[in-house]
């Protein structure tokens, strides 16, 4: 990367502060190996980020918090030479981890109190600011989420271009007088955070008009960016109303004025269905018919399907939430649907967790389908089959801010239903066998009888001739591996990076 607004001779200095990571490459220092902590998508976004800008000679620099527990790592039982050991690894590497009791003993990333999250993510930023930025001494300062919300503001202070990740739309509001009295001087920076009321000065907003994080991270940063294109124009446009309108309305700022792009994220590399360890029968685009088919006998028999190789197979791999998932949908047509191909024997698998998982036990139950529907707790192996095992994958969210199961599902040759919607309108197109394109099957209307003529359609292609379906799944394998895959998500962070640092900070 080139940038003319630095008068550094070394390549650009990108620093990552993330409060979760899966994963960190081998070249990041010693530790690297044992940082782990994740919550959720973000673990995985920022490990893919950060190796994928390792791997292409970037000066990559990460902030994460010092999770002693979570990282296994017992400082009190470390003789001295193993505590000297310890302490040189963390020092002069390129990961940089914030140091406060309020992480050592964390069993979790996120706490179900809101007040333990407030301390925690402020204690994560007053370490970032006032210690790893000036040590860094970062061109770029990258941040994730609210738990970072406070840094783009004072990095415009000091002249950092920063760049905001919006992964969900959660956020914490505190006041300006909690926030100095956890160890971080806003008043250097307080006319770049947002406040729930326009501030009139300094004083008059410390104590009582409070700061939103969330919408500081936006508002503060030279640039941001959602987790799909499409989803960044439905917020734009005021599409979804459990979006604050303020936040609408700074995000829809950032994108009149450019400042604002859709990143799709990308599955961890562990879904290949040529090295997935959790499948019994490995296979790729061109093997896939008879490994699948194996596959599916398998995970029958593990999940008390009927075992039918030949049965279509619809697998649900997301969480039962009614309010984003659509799982109601599944509910109000899991008889008609089931009845309709009995005589093929069609099947439901289930393997998630969730408020809803009750009511399709008692639909289960009450029309005697256990042969057919399977609904079971998520388990990382056992999704990982079903991935395998299955011809089609089901994800009618209502709303989608990227989603990866519609991704891995291509993947695996297991072809996504979807509603037509944010991520999943940006990585599932309509099958069209007579012109050898797309990828799935949506539906546009949001209700039980658009997901029912998905699954028709999905019908009609399982009911196609065997050579035609084979063309076409191993048509879809190929090129999901070559779009759904982390060096092309990072490439497109590179591309913001080096814009950030062509344009004035203004």
């Amino acid at each position: 990367m080139k940038t003319a607004s630095s008068s550094r001779k070394h390549k650009p200095r990108i620093l990552i502060v993330t409060p979760e990571i899966t994963y960190l490459p081998h070249g990041m220092g010693n530790m690297s190996n044992v940082l782990r902590a994740k919550a959720g998508g973000l673990a995985d976004v920022s490990a893919s980020l950060v190796s994928s800008l390792n791997e292409l000679g970037a000066d990559v620099h990460v902030a994460l918090p010092h999770y002693r527990r979570m990282f296994n790592i017992d400082v009190a039982r470390m003789v001295e030479s193993e505590l000297r050991l310890y302490m040189t690894h963390l020092s002069n590497k390129r990961v940089h981890l914030a140091e406060d009791r309020a992480f050592y003993y964390r069993e979790s990333v996120y706490s179900d109190y809101e007040l333990d999250s407030l301390k925690f993510a402020l204690a994560f930023q007053r370490e970032v600011i006032n210690n790893i930025i000036p040590k860094v001494e970062p061109d770029i300062i990258h941040c994730n989420d609210w738990m970072t919300g406070l840094i783009p503001g004072m990095a415009r202070r000091i002249g950092i271009p920063s760049l905001f990740t919006v992964h969900n739309i959660h956020t914490n509001k505190l006041s300006l007088a909690f926030i100095e009295d956890r160890g971080i001087d806003a008043g250097e920076f307080w006319q770049n955070l947002y406040y729930e009321n326009p501030p009139y000065n300094y004083e008059e907003s410390r104590d009582s008009n409070r700061v939103d994080l969330l919408a500081s991270g936006i508002f503060g940063a030279h640039f941001i960016n959602t987790v799909s294109p499409t989803f960044l124009k439905e917020i734009a446009d005021g599409q979804h109303d459990f979006i604050p309108d303020y936040i609408r309305r700074e995000i829809a700022g950032k994108a009149q004025a450019n400042c604002a792009q859709g990143i799709l994220n990308a599955p961890d590399p562990a879904f290949d269905p040529e090295s997935d360890k959790y499948i019994l029968f490995k296979y790729n685009a061109e093997t896939h018919v008879k490994a699948k088919a194996d596959n599916k006998t398998s995970f029958q028999l593990r999940t008390g399907l009927k075992v039918d190789k030949k049965a279509p197979l619809f697998f649900w791999p997301s969480r039962l939430d009614p309010v984003q998932k659509g799982c109601q949908l599944l509910a109000d047509i899991m008889y008609r649907v089931v009845s309709k191909y009995w005589d093929d024997n069609l099947q439901i698998a289930i393997v998630a967790n969730g408020s809803f998982q009750s009511v399709f036990r008692e639909i289960v139950n009450f029309h005697g389908f256990q042969e057919r529907v399977v609904v079971v707790d998520f388990d990382d192996p056992l999704s990982h089959r079903g991935y395998a095992a299955s011809d089609f994958m089901l994800m009618p969210s209502l709303f989608e801010p990227c989603g990866l199961p519609q991704m891995i599902s291509q993947i695996y040759g297991s072809l996504p239903i979807v509603h037509d919607t944010g991520g999943l309108h940006d990585t599932v197109e309509p099958l069209n066998i007579s012109e050898d394109s797309g990828s799935g099957f949506l539906f546009k209307n949001y209700d039980s009888n658009g997901l029912f003529w998905a699954m028709d359609e999905a019908m009609r292609f399982f009911k196609l001739p065997a050579a035609k379906k084979k063309h076409q799944i191993s048509r879809i394998m190929t090129e999901a591996k070559k779009t759904f895959n982390h060096s092309v998500t990072a490439q497109r962070y590179i591309d913001i990076y080096e814009t950030m640092l062509k344009r004035p900070l203004v």
